[in-house]
């Protein structure tokens, strides 16, 4: 048998071999993508989680943190500028009630640099588009720790 017979016989030998190739090649580098988002993920919840550490807070969970946020921030980046989100900001620095009971109170000093952190680390070309409403903030030190 020759080898030119024997190779146009085998044909789809060679061809399952490049395809096979080809897929394994793409489920690679996809594979890859997926390593390196998770680790970015992870790196920038590391550093959040050391700087909620920093300010005197128990260590959150920095797996709850990459999963939550991912590498953009999530929706904690969309626009945290926007009236929307920064009237939701100022309810969440309120006294906790609902309703008539709510009422404004000056919040810790500690917790609105970790939320600003959070933009620090996530977005931080929206960061200056807030600060100057995080600087007029009236804060102190109302967190015992």
């Amino acid at each position: 048998m020759s080898p030119t017979r024997f190779a146009s016989e085998h044909k789809w030998i060679y061809i399952g071999a490049i395809v096979m190739l080809v897929v394994i090649a793409v489920i690679g580098l996809i594979q890859y993508e997926s390593v390196k988002t998770t680790n970015e993920a992870t790196k920038k919840a590391n550093q959040l989680a050391d700087a909620a550490e920093a300010a005197g807070y128990p260590r959150p969970d920095a797996a709850a943190i990459a999963r939550t946020l991912g590498t953009d921030g999530g929706p904690v980046c969309d626009d945290p500028a926007s009236a929307l989100e920064s009237g939701l900001w100022k309810v969440n620095l309120s006294n906790g009630a609902t309703g008539p009971g709510q009422r404004p109170v000056i919040s810790d000093t500690q917790v609105v640099r970790a939320e600003a952190k959070v933009l620090e680390i996530y977005c931080p070309d929206k960061l200056s588009k807030i600060q100057d409403r995080i600087d007029d903030l009236k804060t102190d030190d109302t967190v015992r720790r």
